[in-house]
């Protein structure tokens, strides 16, 4: 069975491209121990959400997208609470943030977070590591949020992440296809 944690490490996996991996490299780059990450990428593959390419793990950038998109606001769904300080996520963060103006009366969505900058209504992420995750690595950052946005924006919000999210996702396929 997926956790959300798997989603996160495949996210991660995605930003990183082509560029070589361990389970250590993974664990300290998302501040998770090693055996949580071999766990979730064996689960991925089991899921499909990941293919071995000879001797290297990628996702399974088809599979990833259609889970994403269609799947994943009812596996992981989005839980709000109460006002707090966070960093944000979803539409208002980047790269929605610029397209998307939110109304003044409406707090934004932000993960929980001392170290947060803006105050909001808290938004759980996949994983509880995201924001430190994110902090390091812009590229993990936006595809998180864009993420976000499908699991819990209004119909625009969805639209407008899911044409975000599919046109990354196609970009870091193509980046990372197989030399031969």
């Amino acid at each position: 069975m997926l956790k959300p944690q798997d989603i996160f490490v495949l996210l991660k996996l995605v930003v990183m491209g082509s560029r070589p991996w361990s389970y250590t490299i993974l664990a300290v780059e998302l501040g998770m121990s090693s055996s949580q990450i071999h766990s979730a990428v064996k689960r991925a593959l089991a899921a499909k959400l990941a293919v071995r390419q000879s001797e290297k793990i990628a996702p399974n950038f088809r599979n990833l997208e259609e889970f994403l998109i269609h799947g994943l606001k009812y596996v992981f769904w989005a839980e709000q609470g109460e006002m707090t300080r966070g960093m944000p996520t979803a539409y208002a963060a980047p790269p929605l943030a610029e397209l998307l103006v939110s109304t003044a009366a409406e707090p934004p969505p932000v993960w929980p977070d001392p170290d947060g900058e803006i105050r909001g209504i808290a938004f759980r992420p996949l994983h509880k590591l995201a924001p430190q995750a994110a902090r390091a690595d812009k590229n993990l950052y936006e595809l998180l949020t864009l993420v976000d946005a499908v699991r819990s924006g209004r119909a625009r919000e969805r639209e407008i992440a899911t044409k975000k999210l599919r046109m990354r996702l196609e970009q870091y396929a193509s980046d990372n296809k197989p030399q031969p």
